[in-house]
């Protein structure tokens, strides 16, 4: 198991939270996605996936969900 912790802007509410977790949720190997709000400012998620995942790929997934990585573990 592999856990990758990305830093998230301009989520401002609990369908920020759903959404986000929804789109990291559909990357293959991802087991579980917690997400840790922080109102107008950055907020955290937390992946746990069977293997590594390319940053990419979760700045993707977090982008289709209209929001911004601004920093990752990976």
């Amino acid at each position: 198991m592999s856990t990758t912790t990305v830093s998230i802007s301009g989520m401002t509410c609990g369908h920020c939270v759903d959404s986000v977790s929804e789109e990291i949720s559909a990357i293959d190997g991802v087991q579980n996605v917690t997400v840790d709000l922080n109102k107008g400012g950055i907020s955290t998620a937390t992946v746990t996936s069977v293997a590594d995942l390319d940053p990419d790929q979760i700045g993707e997934a977090v982008a289709e969900a209209g929001y911004l990585v601004v920093a990752n573990d990976a």
